[in-house]
C-alpha cells in the first residue's frame, strides 16, 4: 500500500525545500531525497552572494523580488541574518567593452569609480588593469545554511515529511496519480514537482516525460591565504565583467574561480585542478597580490536549460508534472521570490504580484517553450 500526499517533491535541495515549505500550507507534501542529507549537491557548495546584477532576465527579477525576504526575514525563520552586506566591483579588462554595455543594459543601481576610488575600496587592484569599474553596493553575502535550514524548518512546522536516502527509482502514473518507489517506501499524490537540480532530466525520464536538455556545469572554487593584507574582511566581491574569474573574502581568506562552466553529466563534483589555477592567474594578474599555495577547493554543479532560463511549470505534455529546474548559479540569491511563485503556480494562482512588478515574464519559464 502506497502513504498518499497531495504532491511529491523530489529533492531537497533550496529549490525542493523552498517550495515544500509553502505548499506545505494548505497541501501534505513529502519531499523525497536521494542522498542522506538535503543540499549535499549544489545547495551547499554555493559562492553564497546577493548579487541583483546576475543572471538572465527571470533571475533578475527574481533575486531583486528576494531582496526583502533576505533582509527582513518571516519571525522564526532564521535565528541569525541572512544577508551580510558587502559591495561588489565589476571591472572592465582589456577587451571587455561589450560586456560592458551588456552590463549597463540590465544593471541597476550601478555607480562608476576611478581607478583611485575603486583602490580605495580595493588596495590590491593593479594598477592599469581596469579600464573602468562599476559599484554595486547593494551586494552582499548570503547565508545559505542558514536559509536552506530555515525552509526545512518551516515545512516541517507546516506538517511536511522529508525522507533522505529515498531516491525515486520508479515512477509510474496508474490512473491520475504519480507513485513514487523508493527505497523509504511507496508513495502516491496527485502532483509531482521535479526539483532535482542537475538530475531533472533523469527523473523525467523515469516518470515518462519528455527531458527538456538540461546540463550541469561544474564549477570549481579554490580558497587562498592572503597573509599580511590588512583588511581582507572587509574587501568587496570583485570580478571582470567577463566574467572570466571571481574572488571575494571568506573566513579571513580569500575565494577564487576562473567562473568556470564545464559540462558535465550529474554527479557529486569534484574541483578541477586547472580551472583553479587559471582562476588564480587572472586575479594575480588583476591585483598585486601574490599565491603561492592553496588552502582548500571544492566543486559544484550549476544546472541550465538551453536558453540560461530557469524552467518553471507544469509540463505542456504530461498531466500533475511540474519542473523546477535549471536555476543555473543564481538559485540561492533567487530563492524566496522563486519559490513563492512556484508555489503558486502549482496551486493554479498568479505569480505574485511583487514579482511580476520585478519585471518577470512568464512566458521566459514555461516549459513550453522548449
Amino acid at each position: 500500500m502506497a502513504d498518499t500526499f497531495d504532491i511529491i517533491v523530489i529533492g531537497a535541495g533550496i529549490a525542493g525545500a523552498s517550495i515544500a515549505a509553502h505548499l506545505a500550507e494548505t497541501k501534505r507534501v513529502l519531499i523525497l531525497e536521494m542522498e542522506d542529507r538535503p543540499g549535499f549537491h549544489t545547495t551547499g557548495r554555493s559562492a553564497a552572494t546577493f548579487e541583483p546584477n546576475y543572471g538572465p532576465p527571470p533571475m533578475l527579477a527574481f533575486t531583486r523580488a528576494s531582496n526583502m525576504f533576505f533582509t527582513n526575514p518571516p519571525q522564526g525563520f532564521t535565528d541569525g541574518p541572512l544577508l551580510v552586506p558587502r559591495s561588489s566591483l565589476f571591472f572592465e579588462a582589456e577587451g571587455q567593452e561589450n560586456f560592458t554595455k551588456n552590463l549597463l543594459a540590465s544593471g541597476s543601481g550601478l555607480e562608476e569609480l576611478s581607478e583611485v576610488q575603486a583602490r580605495k575600496l580595493f588596495p590590491i587592484l593593479r594598477e592599469g588593469y581596469a579600464k573602468r569599474t562599476f559599484l554595486d553596493p547593494h551586494t552582499g553575502d548570503l547565508d545559505v545554511d542558514l536559509l536552506h535550514r530555515g525552509y526545512l524548518k518551516l515545512f516541517k512546522a507546516r506538517g511536511g515529511q522529508l525522507l533522505n536516502s529515498a531516491a525515486a527509482e520508479t515512477i509510474l502514473r496508474p490512473g491520475h496519480v504519480w507513485e513514487v518507489i523508493s527505497p523509504q517506501g511507496i508513495f502516491e499524490a496527485e502532483f509531482l514537482v521535479n526539483a532535482a537540480g542537475a538530475w531533472g532530466d533523469v527523473v523525467a525520464a523515469k516518470a515518462g516525460v519528455k527531458p527538456i536538455g538540461l546540463q550541469p556545469k561544474r564549477r570549481s572554487i579554490g580558497v587562498i591565504p592572503v597573509d599580511g593584507i590588512p583588511g581582507v574582511a572587509s574587501f568587496p566581491m570583485v570580478t571582470d565583467v567577463g566574467e572570466t574569474w571571481y574572488a571575494k573574502p571568506q573566513s579571513g581568506k580569500m575565494m577564487v574561480s576562473s567562473a568556470d562552466a564545464t559540462p558535465v553529466d550529474p554527479h557529486d563534483a569534484y574541483a578541477d585542478d586547472m580551472a583553479i589555477a587559471e582562476g588564480i592567474e587572472r586575479l594575480m594578474n588583476a591585483t598585486t597580490i601574490e599565491v603561492n599555495h592553496l588552502d582548500h577547493s571544492w566543486g559544484g554543479l550549476r544546472t541550465f536549460a538551453s536558453d540560461g532560463a530557469p524552467v518553471i511549470g507544469f509540463d505542456p505534455h504530461t498531466e500533475g508534472f511540474f519542473w523546477l529546474v535549471g536555476q543555473g548559479g543564481y538559485g540561492i540569491q533567487s530563492a524566496p521570490a522563486l519559490s513563492r511563485t512556484a508555489a503558486a503556480m502549482v496551486l493554479g494562482e498568479k505569480p505574485p504580484q511583487d514579482v511580476r512588478d520585478a519585471g518577470l515574464v512568464l512566458a521566459e519559464i514555461l516549459p513550453d517553450r522548449f
